[in-house]
């Protein structure tokens, strides 16, 4: 980008310079000298120029005195008037505002040495003709040096004079800018360009991140789930290796019913992992037609054998409504929401069912914890478990919403959250009917 700034900046500056040797030029076609304007007044003007000076060789004019008599000569608007209406006739189109000013004025008296009567840098105090009021924003066009020889009292002298001519185009910003269009055009797109490469690597640097702390959270969580099964098959391995256990058929048995237990454990981990790497439209679905009051007490009653501290409500302001879904999976994808909710501390749960829009809405509301507000976009991420600081207090791999949610959209149906931290959660699911 400081690269282009520069390239605009130096071109900015080449158009410039650019403009200035075209006006410059131009000038200089339409007029080679600013006395051809009219003879009249340069002869005139010359006759001052030689009275003041034959004045000033007498001793009756001061060095000031001369100044003010050149500075403040008669001809001076009518000259304007000339200068400004030839620059209108010939350069149409541009506006010119212009100023001559005087820088010297010396003068050779024989022999001897030259008497510097006026001499100064350009300054707009010193203008003879023109309309310019500052010379801050004008350029130098060209510079005009006249001499005049006369004879005085049988005393030859000699007058040098030079004056420098100062334009100001209006609007000359806007000119050189149109003419820079397509460098700006070209400069703006390479800087968007940037600004967009720039935004992209970002966010996929951002999301590289995420994906990372993910996937390092994912190998933690299963690490963790993976390590109490196995560590009891373990111990339960060696404790069958003791003569005495394998005798005692008791004991026998509560061993390989603890092996048993922690191998299916081990299998529906495995089962899980595999059932949400599939996205909803690999997904293959087993519909049928069910009464969906009767399917959420099914699922009602087995959670309350589950988990019998937790209060579980029913509130149907719907009945007998036919659904056509898959029991399998949206069995599971409840029990998901409902031990969700167990996990992160409700002792209370209510389900309700209503008709919105012509779809079949169930809710799941809880008196947990509940979920900050700008955590709720992430809930059904895959992996994505909600924290408490910078820990996971609550054991799970982050596939449960995750799976709720692929389940859900498989059935072309929808499923979001309300919820303040502190003061539990809701969960809507909406499905046609």
């Amino acid at each position: 980008m400081t690269v282009q700034c520069y390239l605009v900046k130096t071109a900015y500056e080449y158009k410039v310079a650019q403009f200035h040797t075209q006006i410059k030029n131009e000038i200089a076609q339409i007029s080679n000298n600013y006395s051809d304007i009219d003879s009249a007044f340069v002869a005139k003007k010359e006759a001052l120029y030689k009275s003041l000076s034959e004045k000033y060789i007498k001793g009756k004019n001061t060095k000031l005195d001369i100044k003010i008599g050149v500075l403040q000569n008669e001809y001076q608007s009518a000259i304007t008037q000339e200068i400004q209406r030839k620059f209108e006739r010939d350069l149409p189109n541009f506006k010119i505002d212009f100023a001559i000013v005087l820088n010297k004025f010396i003068l050779y008296k024989n022999a001897q040495k030259a008497d510097t009567i006026f001499s100064e840098k350009p300054f707009i105090q010193n203008k003879l003709y023109g309309n310019l009021a500052s010379l801050n924003h004008a350029f130098l066009v060209r510079n005009y040096v006249g001499t005049t020889n006369g004879t005085f009292e049988n005393q030859e002298y000699q007058l040098l004079t030079e004056d420098s001519m100062y334009v100001s185009v209006m609007d000359w910003e806007m000119i050189i800018l149109r003419r820079m269009t397509f460098i700006l055009i070209l400069s703006l797109f390479s800087i968007l360009t940037l600004i967009t490469l720039f935004v992209i690597a970002l966010k996929a640097l951002i999301k590289q991140k995420k994906v990372s702390d993910v996937k390092t959270d994912f190998i933690n969580n299963i690490t963790h789930e993976l390590k109490t099964p196995l560590a009891t098959l373990g111990i339960s391995t060696k404790i069958l290796a003791q003569k005495n256990i394998r005798d005692n058929d008791e004991n026998f048995n509560a061993i390989v019913s603890t092996i048993s237990r922690q191998n299916n454990r081990l299998q529906n981990l495995i089962d899980q992992v595999m059932a949400n790497s599939l996205a909803e439209n690999e997904l293959e679905l087993q519909k049928e037609k069910i009464e969906a009051e009767d399917f959420l007490l099914s699922i009602a009653n087995d959670f309350k054998i589950a988990f019998p501290k937790i209060a579980l409500k029913t509130d149907f302001q719907t009945k007998k409504t036919i659904l056509v879904l898959d029991k399998f999976h949206l069995t599971t994808a409840f029990l998901n929401v409902l031990e969700n909710a167990v996990k992160y501390g409700s002792s209370t749960i209510t389900v309700k069912t209503r008709i919105v829009e012509k779809q079949f809405s169930v809710s799941f509301e809880d008196d947990g914890i509940g979920i900050a507000k700008n955590k709720q976009a992430f809930l059904f991420e895959k992996f994505y478990r909600v924290e408490q600081g910078n820990l996971h207090n609550t054991k799970g791999l982050g596939l449960g919403l995750y799976y709720v949610d692929q389940i859900v959209k498989a059935h072309q149906g929808s499923v979001n959250v309300i919820s303040d931290l502190g003061k539990g959660a809701q969960f809507t699911i909406l499905l046609k009917v």
